[in-house]
């Protein structure tokens, strides 16, 4: 009997969605919208580079951009896949997806290790 690898990838794109949706919004709207309008007074480099020195700040930080990417890789896929039609490169699409997921995930968590 094969092994279907389906539960996996699609549990990670539901975190992905969880935490995309609870935290995206707001650091978009501080970031894009509040700072640069002037609404709010932008933090200094040195008050952001406090908020990462705390494990938790850094793991959070972890989790939210691995997980979007995962929900990125999962949903490109399947809009190469159904979307395009191109089923017919379901282990190319798939590597190419997931694999940069991974990537990312871990140049992220060497970059968050750094500090």
């Amino acid at each position: 009997m094969k092994k279907n690898t389906e539960p996996f990838w699609w549990s990670l794109f539901g975190a992905g969605g969880v935490l995309s949706a609870l935290f995206l919004p707001a650091l978009l709207f501080l970031t894009g919208i509040a700072f640069p309008l002037g609404w709010l007074k932008p933090p200094t480099h040195e008050h952001l580079l406090s908020l990462l020195q705390p494990i938790v700040s850094r793991l959070l930080l972890f989790g939210i951009i691995t997980f979007s990417m995962f929900h990125w890789a999962h949903r490109f896929r399947f809009t190469l896949e159904d979307g395009l039609q191109l089923k017919r490169f379901d282990f190319m699409i798939s590597v190419f997806c997931y694999g940069s997921a991974i990537a990312i995930a871990l140049f992220t968590g060497y970059t968050l290790w750094r500090f």
